[in-house]
């Protein structure tokens, strides 16, 4: 058994990687289970139109489909051979959370800014994952 661990354990290439893929799986679970417990549905019950109602399912959906597919991502490349041609993804993957924090920051400031330190665990949960991606992109190649 401890051997084959070890196996295991030397197969993972980035840690980093390894860890995001995790967070990233597991944000997607929490991601769904509050969209389907707190805020769907309260927008259920609001007197919205219905297409607006569709519109906001499909789009909180839409996030958790992506935090999954981010999730094995890394995990794939955690265990990929050449971190070099993984680089770019991990790089790309980063800048669109980026740009999703943008989005929250901007929607918040410009809709209602006395809710900005709501938004404040979503900044510390981005600065992570941000942060262990780019560590991971610093990981370079055994030859």
């Amino acid at each position: 058994m401890e051997s084959r661990n070890k196996s295991i354990l030397s197969m993972i290439k980035n840690y980093y990687y390894l860890i995001v893929g995790i967070l990233s799986v597991l944000f997607s679970f929490t991601h769904a289970w509050n969209g389907q417990t707190t805020v769907l549905p309260i927008v259920n019950v609001s007197n919205i139109d219905l297409a607006t109602k569709t519109t906001i399912f499909y789009v909180w959906h839409i996030l958790t489909a992506e935090n999954f597919i981010f999730g094995v991502s890394f995990l794939v490349m955690a265990f990929y051979k050449d971190l070099s041609k993984v680089k770019f993804t991990a790089w790309f993957i980063a800048v669109i959370i980026i740009a999703r924090w943008g989005v929250i920051f901007g929607s918040t400031l410009s809709k209602n800014i006395n809710s900005l330190t709501d938004t404040l665990s979503d900044l510390i949960a981005i600065i992570i994952y941000v942060g262990l991606i780019i560590l991971g992109t610093r990981i370079k190649d055994k030859i």
